[in-house]
C-alpha cells in the first residue's frame, strides 16, 4: 500500500493554520479572540502601516517632509489599498521583513508621495514600535480579565473568612485554617501581578525611532523632538535612548506574563486537587453536554483546570526563549528581534488564555463547607499536634515537648489510635493537661490563628484596587 494512501486531500487548502493557537478546533483553549486579533498576521501589517502614517504625519508637522507627501502616505496606508500578494512575493524575493510592504505602499501612494515613506527610520523602529503596541493591547485586555478575577476572589475569600478547613503541607494534613485564607493567598498573588503590570507599562511601552545605528542621524537635528511627538501620537512613552539590542523591556514583559500564567496554574491545580472525590471540598462548574471521556460516560473531568496548567507550563517555556534574546551584537541584531516574534505572541496567547479560563473556573467555583468540615473532623486529632506541643511546652519546654508529642503521635499511627488517647495513656504527661484544656486543644475551630484577620487584609487590598480602577 502506498505510504500516502491515507493522507487527506489538501489540494483546496492553503494551510493557513499551522499553530495550535490558530486551530479551528482547539485554538480557543490555547488563545483568546483578543490574542488572535492582536497578533493577526494581516492586522500586524495594518499596524505597521499605521506607524508609517504616524511617522509621516509628525515629520510633516516638523517640516521634514512635504505636507502633501504625508497626506498621500496616510491616505494610502490602509490594507484595502495594499496588494498583499505582492507584499508576500516581494518579501520572499528580497528576504527582507519590511521592504516588501514599503514598496507596495509606495506604489499605492499618489503623485510621488511614496518617496517620503520611512524617512530616516530603520526597519526595527517600525517593527519594535508595532510590537510595543501589541504588548499594550495585551495588557489592556488583561486588565479587564484581572478585574473580574480579583472581584471574584474578594467575594470568595470574604465568604469563607471563618470556614474551617484543613491546611495541608507536603500533601498531608498540617494545621486548621480558614478556607478564606487559601483564597486570600491567591488574591494577594494576583494583586502583586497587577502591580508588576502597572510598572511594566511605564518601563516597556516605549517607542523605537532611532535610525540605523541608534544615532538619529537621518532625522537631522530634529530627532529628539520627532520621537517625542511620534510617541505621543501613538500613546506610548519615550525612552532615553534607542533599544535596538537592549531587549530587557521585552524580557520583562514575557516573564511578567509567564508569572501571571503560573499563578493561574497554581490556582487551577489547587482546585483540581481539592475537587478530587477523595477531598470533595470544591467543584468546577459543569453543564449537561460536557463529555469527560469517550469510553467512560460518568466522567466529569477538570478540563478547565488541566488546560490552565498546560497554559502555565507553555508560558513558562517562553521566558527562557526571551532571555536568549538579550544577547545581541553591537547596535543591531535580528537574532533577538526574530526570537521575540515567536515568544511574545506565544506568551501572550497562553497568558490571556490562562487568565480567561481561570476566570471561568473561579466564577463557576462551588465551595462545599460540609465536606470541608468532614475532612477537618477526620484529621482533627493530627492537626492539633502543634497546639498540644505548645501547651506541654509550658511545663516541659518547647524542644522537649516536641520530642514527646512526636513520640505520642507516631505511636498513635502505629497502634491505629488517636493522639489524645495515647496522650491520656502516658502516665508522666496526662496530669499536666486537664480534660477541659484537652477539649480546647483538639477543637480545630479554636486554632485558626490570624486566619480571619489575614484574609480580611487581603480582601481590603483587593477592594482598594478595584475601587481605584
Amino acid at each position: 500500500m502506498s505510504m500516502t494512501a491515507d493522507r487527506p486531500t489538501t489540494s483546496t487548502c492553503r494551510h493557513p493554520r499551522g499553530h495550535i493557537t490558530d486551530s479551528r478546533f482547539y485554538g480557543d483553549r490555547f488563545a483568546t479572540p483578543a490574542s488572535r486579533r492582536i497578533f493577526c498576521d494581516i492586522c500586524r501589517k495594518q499596524r505597521w502601516l499605521d506607524i508609517e502614517a504616524a511617522l509621516a504625519t509628525v515629520q510633516a508637522e516638523l517640516g521634514m517632509i512635504p505636507a502633501a507627501a504625508a497626506e498621500g502616505i496616510v491616505a494610502a496606508a490602509k490594507l484595502e489599498f495594499i496588494d498583499l500578494d505582492a507584499v508576500e512575493a516581494e518579501t520572499n524575493r528580497t528576504g527582507h521583513s519590511l521592504i516588501g510592504l514599503l514598496r507596495v505602499l509606495q506604489d499605492a501612494c499618489p503623485e510621488g508621495s511614496g518617496e517620503f515613506i520611512h524617512f530616516g527610520a530603520t526597519t526595527q523602529d517600525i517593527q519594535d514600535t508595532g510590537q510595543v503596541l501589541e504588548m499594550r493591547d495585551v495588557l489592556d485586555d488583561l486588565d479587564t480579565t484581572l478585574r473580574a478575577i480579583v472581584h471574584r476572589l474578594v467575594e470568595l475569600a470574604e465568604e469563607h473568612t471563618e470556614t474551617v478547613a484543613v491546611g495541608r503541607t507536603h500533601a498531608r494534613a498540617a494545621l486548621p485554617m480558614a478556607f478564606g485564607l487559601k483564597i486570600a493567598s491567591w488574591l494577594d498573588e494576583v494583586l502583586r501581578h497587577v502591580e508588576r503590570i502597572a510598572d511594566l507599562r511605564n518601563r516597556a511601552l516605549v517607542a523605537q525611532l532611532f535610525g540605523g545605528a541608534g544615532t538619529m542621524a537621518g532625522f537631522g537635528d530634529l530627532g529628539l523632538v520627532l520621537v517625542e511627538r511620534f510617541a505621543d501620537r501613538l500613546g506610548i512613552g519615550v525612552p532615553t535612548i534607542g533599544w535596538h539590542v537592549a531587549r530587557d523591556r521585552v524580557v520583562d514583559y514575557v516573564t511578567t506574563l509567564a508569572m501571571l500564567a503560573g499563578t493561574m496554574g497554581r490556582i487551577a491545580e489547587e482546585v483540581r486537587i481539592l475537587g478530587r472525590p477523595e477531598f470533595g471540598e470544591v467543584s468546577e462548574a459543569w453543564q449537561y453536554g460536557k463529555v469527560g471521556s469517550s469510553t467512560m460516560p460518568h466522567k466529569r473531568n477538570p478540563e478547565r483546570c488541566e488546560q490552565t496548567v498546560v497554559m502555565a507550563k507553555l508560558a513558562a517555556g517562553q521566558a527562557a526563549v526571551a532571555y536568549g534574546a538579550m544577547v545581541g551584537d553591537h547596535e543591531r541584531d535580528s537574532r533577538a528581534l526574530r526570537v521575540e516574534w515567536a515568544c511574545v505572541p506565544d506568551v501572550s496567547h497562553y497568558c490571556l488564555a490562562a487568565c480567561e479560563i481561570g476566570r471561568e473556573i473561579l466564577e463557576g467555583l462551588t465551595v462545599h463547607p460540609e465536606r470541608l468540615s468532614l475532612n477537618v473532623r477526620e484529621v482533627a486529632d493530627q492537626i492539633a499536634s502543634e497546639r498540644l506541643m505548645l501547651a506541654l511546652g509550658e511545663h516541659l519546654g518547647k524542644q522537649t515537648a516536641h520530642e514527646r508529642v512526636y513520640e505520642i503521635s507516631q505511636r498513635a499511627f502505629e497502634v491505629d489510635s488517636t493522639i489524645r488517647e495515647v496522650f491520656r495513656e502516658t502516665e508522666d504527661l496526662r496530669d499536666m493537661l486537664d480534660d477541659a484544656t484537652l477539649d480546647a486543644i483538639f477543637n480545630p475551630s479554636g486554632y485558626l490563628g490570624a486566619s480571619t484577620a489575614l484574609t480580611l487584609r487581603a480582601v481590603a487590598e483587593g477592594r482598594k484596587w478595584l475601587s481605584n480602577r
